[in-house]
């Protein structure tokens, strides 16, 4: 069962997936379905011996191109809608203990020519309103299949958090007649005590109210809305600045970091909104080596984070990290 369910006291939708209870969880490394069918072996997801980087249907969407009806029937205040969309899985390579960190720049930006070819393709569809790319990483994160691979969600309607970054974007291009993450990211290269890393196109920085200590907001210097308005040049910056942050971030405890990847385009609703800035957001759970960021009764019951870390301070280990591999290249 997969359906939508109005919650009016917060004025969004919710999506009710029952059948996920039942996908798979942590399977032995010999069984991996997003590993590639071996000969003589059972035959996984992926049905080749070898692959570049694979994109199919989740097999347990939250989302779904023919949705079932809803299991009840909605009313004024319980509203019940049907689950349309789609949810896609992106494998990143064929090695099962492989990590994005690891890939090749030429390996990244091949996935981000698969990203912006799904967005495309996602964004035509007359029912889908908002596509979004991420990456999950790491147990704890909540992962359930090692597998080096992110996700693409196709929303029918749009998701509260773009939704309310469209609103702010949307005033201040009306009272400022300029954007908002420009005018943020060329503060953060003026003051550089936040930046983490440049290059010629792309800006990476641990932002100034950062939720989390190793909050990482990486964005094009040129104002673009999606990932299909890059050139082939700012692609190649994109794979560049990708791979130094997210090594940096593998340096900084000395472990492949867990984060959430999270890509931040604008609507595919069929309008313009020439205020948005394409941005990656980048959410690591981890405060510590062995501490965790939990969203406990503050964030979770208020909506307020409570970051228990200096952004300046956190920046500059970061920063760190990543010019040591600079150094050692």
């Amino acid at each position: 069962m997969s359906e939508l369910r109005w919650n009016a006291l917060l004025d969004e939708w919710v999506i009710t997936a029952t059948h996920r209870q039942n996908r798979t969880y942590h399977p032995p490394a010999h069984y991996c379905p997003l590993c590639p069918t071996r000969p003589g072996a059972m035959e996984t997801e992926i049905p080749l011996p070898d692959f570049d980087i694979a994109v199919f249907e989740n097999k347990f969407p939250s989302l779904q191109r023919r949705p079932p009806r809803p299991a009840v029937k909605g009313n004024r205040l319980e509203p019940a809608l049907p689950a349309r969309g789609s949810c896609e899985v992106v494998v990143y390579t064929p090695e099962h203990d492989a990590t994005l960190a690891q890939a090749s720049e030429e390996r990244i930006l091949h996935l981000i020519q698969v990203w912006r070819d799904r967005y495309r393709e996602l964004g035509r569809r007359p029912d889908v309103k908002y596509v979004l790319i991420f990456e999950n990483k790491g147990e704890v994160i909540g992962v359930t299949l090692a597998h080096p691979h992110g996700q693409i969600y196709a929303f029918p309607f749009i998701p509260p958090l773009p939704s309310r970054e469209l609103k702010t974007f949307r005033r201040h291009w009306k009272e400022h007649q300029s954007c908002l993450l420009c005018a943020m990211a060329a503060e953060e290269r003026r003051r550089k005590a936040r930046l983490v890393l440049e290059n010629d196109a792309f800006t990476a920085y641990i932002p100034f109210a950062a939720r989390y200590p190793y909050e990482v907001h990486l964005l094009p210097r040129r104002h673009i809305g999606d990932i299909l308005a890059l050139t082939e040049s700012e692609q190649r910056a994109w794979a560049a600045a990708l791979k130094r942050l997210l090594m940096g971030y593998d340096r900084l405890f000395g472990f492949s970091l867990p984060y959430m990847m999270l890509l931040h385009q604008r609507p595919s609703d069929g309008r313009r909104h020439p205020y948005f800035h394409f941005h990656v957001e980048f959410l690591p759970p981890h405060r510590t080596a062995t501490k965790l960021k939990y969203l406990a009764g503050c964030e979770s019951g208020a909506g307020t984070f409570i970051n228990d870390t200096l952004a300046e301070e956190k920046a500059a280990e970061l920063r760190r990290a990543i010019h040591a591999g600079s150094r050692h290249a």
